[in-house]
């Protein structure tokens, strides 16, 4: 029988099992289940940074193998959302989520009881694979909830948990490995994130709604032994769609433009961010004579840069998408997200040459540090401005437009830093950070050039998916 002659299953306008039609507290919910699942991967990246030595002692290996653990995380955690992505556009968001977080907790266990190095490595490189999940599917999440109207403040306080994993991290870490030992890290790790499984496995609903649909497709036809059709049902066998979802982001990555530039900006400036973090300890330690516990705090200034722009700037987005869409005869386009990234374009190189050449002549601390607050804010600004870019032009595979922007994020995540301190070594911390900043300066007029011609390129440039 042809779908055409099918009853039609959909949502209708006031249909309370639409997740854009739930409460604003149960899409809360939902929202504070996933960011919590988007802290916790990045945290366990970086809240074993401070342990390094302690564990290349207790493991007899020099601390660059112990570095590989971090990189193979980040690297995994990076190429995890291309496989996670578009299997929750096929088994729904709820059910990737719970398996994949679930096996996240556990592998905390082994990696606690790591005899060796390899182990180590081994168990990091699947624990950021699985860690990944919130990550992949949370600006999707986010997506199926909310209006693109109303989407963007929420989804700056979301962002805020990968973006305060790194910052966090080494903080807590530190404190952790001075008074219980390297392990403890991640036998805290285990008990923090077995708790937030067991919330999502109680309060986490589903919300991608072809799934709904599909759920209360086969109630109608278990009820009536009539059949029906999900509206816009994709026809194709299943092993051809999940064939052509798990291609999905690597066809957006490398055939549009635009997402291609804007995941190498976001790369380079995760890259960045990894870079200065693990290399914190030598600037603040070895410079300015601080405590391992006094450079944990360190880590402290970008996080108020995060909280203020989420608080400042992150509003404001939803704002000017708003502002611009009633100026353009309430039609919608993606590229009105794009004008205050401008803000990020702006402060991130500026907070990097004011980082590099304080350092260099050991300016007071407090304005060595002020800095990357700075670089915090613009951090923020341009994430958030982006990650809403790619749900408003692949909405429906909002998770894969994401995912294909994280690859070279964690790439550069995750390489970036193995390089840095030869880098600053031969080059210096003045002229070694500036090499950061004059890469980012030379990324920092997309935005604006998106803005204007990005909706021409997004037309010649269209893809079907």
């Amino acid at each position: 029988m042809e779908l055409e002659a099918l009853s039609v299953v959909d949502f209708t306008k006031s249909d309370e099992e639409n997740p854009r039609n739930w409460s604003r507290g149960r899409k809360l919910v939902n929202v504070a289940i996933v960011a919590l699942m988007a802290l916790m991967s990045p945290l366990a990246s970086s809240m074993f940074t401070p342990g390094i030595k302690q564990i290349s002692d207790d493991l007899n290996v020099g601390p660059n193998l112990v570095i590989g653990a971090t990189t193979s995380f980040v690297l995994a955690l990076g190429f995890g959302p291309l496989i996670l992505a578009p299997l929750s556009e096929t088994f729904g968001r709820r059910k990737l989520y719970l398996v994949c977080f679930s096996v996240f907790s556990l592998l905390q266990i082994p990696t606690a009881l790591s005899p060796n190095v390899e182990t180590l490595i081994t168990l990091r490189t699947f624990t950021g694979f699985f860690g990944s999940v919130g990550i992949a599917n949370g600006g999707g999440t986010i997506s199926d909830m909310f209006h693109p109207s109303a989407r963007a403040g929420v989804f700056g306080w979301y962002l805020l948990g990968p973006l305060l994993g790194p910052t966090l991290g080494p903080l807590f870490g530190g404190l952790i490995v001075q008074r219980l030992g390297w392990r403890w890290v991640f036998w805290i790790l285990a008990i923090l994130c077995t708790v937030n499984a067991v919330i999502a496995f109680s309060f986490l609903k589903e919300s991608y709604a072809p799934v709904i649909l599909e759920k209360r497709k086969e109630n109608l036809e278990k009820d009536t032994g009539d059949r029906y059709h999900i509206a816009n049902e994709d026809p194709r066998p299943f092993w051809t769609k999940l064939a052509s979802s798990m291609n999905r982001p690597l066809r957006i990555l490398f055939t549009q433009p635009i997402v291609f530039v804007m995941a190498i900006y976001q790369a380079f400036i995760f890259g960045t961010n990894y870079s200065l973090y693990t290399n914190f300890e030598a600037i603040f330690g070895n410079n300015y004579g601080f405590s391992t516990t006094q450079v944990g705090l360190v880590y402290l200034a970008p996080g108020v840069g995060f909280l203020l722009a989420v608080w400042l700037v992150v509003p404001r987005i939803d704002t000017t998408f708003n502002s611009l869409t009633a100026r353009n005869d309430n039609v919608p386009k993606p590229e009105f997200r794009l004008p205050l990234a401008n803000i990020g374009a702006v402060f991130i190189p500026t907070s990097l040459f004011w980082l590099a050449w304080t350092v260099e002549y050991r300016a007071h601390w407090f304005v060595t540090i002020l800095s990357t607050a700075f670089f915090g804010f613009g951090q923020v600004a341009i994430f958030n401005t982006v990650q809403n870019y790619f749900i408003d032009s692949f909405s429906q595979y909002a998770a894969s437009a994401i995912a294909a922007g994280a690859v070279f994020r964690s790439i550069m995540g995750g390489l970036m830093p193995l390089a840095a301190p030869s880098l600053f070594e031969s080059a210096g911390y003045g002229w070694g950070i500036s090499i950061f900043a004059f890469l980012n300066l030379a990324l920092s007029p997309f935005p604006v050039l998106f803005y204007l011609y990005g909706e021409r390129l997004r037309m010649k440039f269209a893809i079907e998916l």
